[in-house]
């Protein structure tokens, strides 16, 4: 059984439904448990996965601004008092047993830990860079509670490793295993529309969650130094979040408003990414982000940050640049872009193999066999 909050759009619930739809029917029967059923990648959920849900979502609820708060107010308390009494959450909407549970981010890990079934592996997914959250206590929960697991899965080298130089922390029970990049339904959805930037200088485009160690606030000041200084281009950002509001007054006050383009989120991202000249990756922090290898098997030109496990994506200088995250840095490497045309296209020449760095059929294989062992062992603890 999979848990997750939501299936707003993200990394990790994009991952999650793409293992439900492609690990082997004929070995796993798989239970997807949310909290809220709510999100655009609702549609997505597979047929032949049982489905839990908690509480409704949003779309759900009354179109009333009153009698909605009211009902949001409500969710809210239930959901606290299912935190604090697991035991009753599972009485009344987990009928079965579980052989495996799974917390496939960090932000499940308390649902999964706190299950009532004593018997089940709990197996946990981290995908996070802890060398950028500058709160420790944070940080040292996060490793604390994945102790617990009896298993764990690393998104990226850097990932696992990172934990170990700042904390001093090792995992004997866990293994890396990079993301699932879709290559073949990216190429397929960049076509099913076209989108016209109508703009008669070059675009950069960008995905990502509007969350202020994204980056964003800082590219826009980049692109507003490039501007002054005569390096004419266009941004997209595509992506919604807590940070569109400041994202939104940073951009008036910058007088930047026709020129740094706040999309908001997509469920098809492709089309907007192929219309564009490069695409950059401003982030403070990653594990092992999807859309670098998706952007990569389009052969778009890439910028991005060398933070988490991006640098086992890149080869730097060869299918993309690896940059610090600072402003000189990223300033230089999109004046390059903006002004070397030999070099783009080196980098260009460079992803014509990128389709070969991404086997999805051997990363499917390395989480079958993670979760058969783990099948095993409760067998093997159930007889003991």
């Amino acid at each position: 059984m999979f848990r997750l909050r939501s299936l707003e759009m993200g990394g990790v619930p994009r991952v999650v439904l793409d293992l439900l739809r492609n690990l082997p029917k004929d070995k796993f029967d798989f239970t997807l448990m949310l909290n809220l059923y709510q999100g655009e990648l609702i549609k997505d959920i597979p047929e032949n996965v049982k489905l839990i849900v908690v509480e409704k979502g949003k779309e759900q609820m009354s179109s009333n601004p009153f009698l909605q708060k009211i009902q949001l107010i409500w969710r809210r308390l239930k959901l606290e008092f299912y935190d604090a009494f697991p035991s009753v959450l599972y009485k009344i909407k987990v009928p079965e047993k579980y052989d495996i549970e799974i917390s496939p981010g960090y932000a499940e890990f308390d649902m999964v830990l706190n299950s009532p079934d004593k018997k089940s592996r709990k197996l946990g997914w981290f995908h996070t860079d802890v060398g950028y959250d500058k709160d420790i206590e944070r940080v040292k929960s996060r490793i604390e509670k994945m102790k617990r697991f009896d298993f764990m899965i690393f998104g990226s080298k850097q990932t696992r490793q990172v934990i170990d130089d700042l904390y001093q922390v090792t995992y004997p029970n866990s293994t890396v295993i990079y993301n699932v990049i879709k290559v073949k339904e990216v190429l397929r959805k960049a076509d099913l529309f076209v989108h016209d930037f109508e703009s008669t200088v070059p675009v950069f485009s960008s995905v990502g969650r509007l969350h202020s160690r994204k980056g964003y606030h800082t590219l826009m000041k980049v692109h507003k130094k490039l501007l002054d200084d005569g390096f004419l281009h266009k941004i997209a950002v595509i992506g919604g979040g807590v940070e569109m509001e400041n994202l939104q007054n940073q951009r008036k006050d910058l007088g930047v408003e026709d020129s740094f383009l706040l999309l908001d989120t997509q469920v098809n991202p492709y089309p907007y990414i192929k219309a564009s000249d490069y695409f950059i990756l401003p982030t403070q922090s990653e594990s092992y982000p999807l859309v670098i290898g998706e952007v990569m098997c389009m052969h778009k030109p890439i910028i991005s940050t060398n933070v988490g496990g991006i640098s086992e994506m890149i080869d730097d200088g060869v299918d993309g640049i690896l940059i610090k995250y600072n402003e000189e840095e990223m300033y230089q490497s999109m004046k390059r872009f903006l002004t070397d045309s030999a070099f783009v296209q080196q980098i260009v020449d460079g992803t014509k193999n990128a389709e070969e760095k991404f086997n999805e059929e051997e990363i499917y294989r390395q989480i079958t066999e993670v979760l058969e062992h783990q099948y095993q062992l409760k067998q093997e603890n159930e007889r003991s």
